[in-house]
């Protein structure tokens, strides 16, 4: 039974793999190898327990109670109702475990997830001065799984209930039933059997059966589950690696970006930045975010962008879930370029292939020539013009961290005031560079031109977001009228008018 059950799964998760490395667009799996290795092994090795563990119950209480039979039916009955309430408890109680189970399984791999990230991109966290922010992200996942190993511990206490109920109340039950069964006609010497039965029997058979579902058992749901999902049966099913994800019709194509009831804020006890916002962008959008400082502009382009898991809501990009997307998937997915942009040390080559190391030279000319950085290369000196980031200024930096994005193969790209350090025509430049890029443009709006220029504007105020053209949100928002006459250096009733 274990040996062509494990075949069948190794033979699952092999098919997953290549399918996935080899449709249209995949890329080699590298968890297979664990799932193939490990996952697969933990699995056979607990579904042999637990055969060996069931079995071993049924057949020595079994025997127990067949035993209490033939000495009398009352003594069978007196030890198999609490046997039987036992086993009860502990069955009901199944489901909750496996949960707190899976819980803690996810909260271990949250926890990996968000350490591998933030110590692949340590320089980056450095130079944008994220450092508290990171370090308080990677705190959360480790008090997160804590907590859920914590919960897990607790659930022990299920399985002490269930021993004492199947396990010890027989013994107690008989001893004090004792007298009135010697009395029924039932010998000393039979009443002394029941209690070898009970103590010999069915005590250490139930303890067996309980430890090992309980803990054995658990471990190989989850682990199973996991295979399952991430590995599906018929080419086609649910996308290895993403249990959660939602099919999509073959002839629909999913949003650019789909945010739904996102709620954020930093601290437990603190206001939300963002409660139960959302936007949807399909692909080739060009959306301007708006707000006064706090709004929560650079906050919803770092939840958008995966560096930030809001409390609750979901964000998917392109159909993707960004909360189970691995850091060089979403790098795949989105390109984000902060306020402080960041570059390093090395030729200009380096830094603006960072993202597509295979992008040929006629290329990288072709971005730095669309977002008018070519005067700054001839200044360093070409591609292979060495890349000081002391000896730039602000504003020389956010160029060459644009073109970086620009040739990133990213469907979307986020804009996090990005272009703040630019005067008004560079700043225009770049923006509409973006805007002609194929692709999704999410642009947090430094200057009202960028709202102008974009097709949609959100404004975020606090209060429910609101969506519109500029136009439209000239008549329909307050905010976004202040913000105007704010930006334009003119009284709000003016930018009305």
């Amino acid at each position: 039974m274990v040996e062509p059950f494990r075949d069948d799964l190794a033979a699952r998760v092999v098919r997953a793999a290549l399918h996935d490395a080899t449709r249209p667009g995949g890329r080699p799996d590298s968890a297979a190898a664990a799932r193939l290795t490990h996952q697969v092994e933990l699995v056979r090795d607990t579904f042999a327990g637990l055969l060996l563990v069931t079995r071993g119950f049924l057949f020595a209480a079994g025997a127990a109670l067949i035993g209490l039979l033939a000495l009398d039916p009352v003594v069978a009955a007196l030890v198999g109702a609490p046997l039987v309430a036992g086993l009860v408890v502990f069955l009901a109680a199944l489901p909750a475990m496996a949960g707190q189970q899976r819980r803690y399984v996810r909260a271990g791999e949250e926890l990996g997830r968000a350490a591998s990230t933030a110590l692949t991109g340590h320089r980056d966290v450095r130079a944008c001065g994220a450092a508290g922010r990171v370090v308080a992200d990677v705190g959360a996942r480790v008090a997160d799984q804590a907590a859920a190993e914590r919960t897990l511990a607790r659930m022990s206490a299920v399985r002490s209930l269930s021993l004492g109920l199947g396990g010890w109340l027989p013994l107690a039950v008989l001893l004090l039933a004792a007298p009135w069964l010697v009395d029924r006609g039932l010998t000393a010497g039979a009443v002394l059997g029941a209690l070898v039965y009970v103590s010999t029997g069915v005590q250490p058979a139930l303890h067996a059966l309980v430890q090992g579902v309980g803990g054995g058992g658990l471990r190989y749901v989850v682990t199973l589950d996991r295979i399952l999902r991430a590995c599906p049966d018929e080419a086609g099913g649910t996308p290895v690696g993403r249990p959660d994800a939602t099919p999509v019709p073959a002839d629909a194509e999913p949003p650019a970006v789909c945010a739904r009831r996102l709620t954020f804020r930093y601290g437990v006890a603190a206001r939300p930045v963002l409660e139960d916002a959302g936007v949807t962008l399909a692909a080739g959008e060009h959306l301007a975010v708006v707000g006064p400082s706090g709004a929560g502009k650079s906050t919803l382009a770092a939840l958008l962008s995966g560096l930030l898991a809001p409390q609750a809501g979901t964000v998917r990009l392109g159909g993707v879930p960004v909360a189970d997307a691995p850091p060089e998937a979403l790098a795949r997915l989105r390109a984000l370029v902060p306020q402080e942009a960041y570059v390093f040390t090395g030729s200009l080559a380096d830094n603006l292939r960072y993202l597509r190391p295979d992008a040929d030279d006629a290329t990288v000319a072709a971005a730095l020539d669309a977002l008018g950085a070519s005067p700054l290369a001839a200044r360093l000196g070409g591609l292979a013009g060495e890349v000081e980031p002391a000896a730039l200024s602000a504003g020389e930096r956010q160029l060459i961290a644009a073109v970086r994005a620009y040739l990133s193969p990213a469907p979307l790209v986020l804009l996090d005031e990005a272009t703040c350090h630019l005067d008004p025509a560079a700043e225009a430049r770049v923006e509409e560079a973006f805007a002609r890029r194929p692709g999704t443009l999410v642009v947090i709006a430094h200057r009202i031109s960028s709202a102008v220029r974009a097709r949609r504007v959100l404004v975020l105020d606090g209060a429910r977001p609101v969506v519109g053209t500029h136009e439209e949100l000239l008549a329909r928002s307050a905010t976004y009228r202040e913000l105007v006459g704010h930006w334009d250096d003119r009284p709000a009733a003016a930018a009305r008018s």
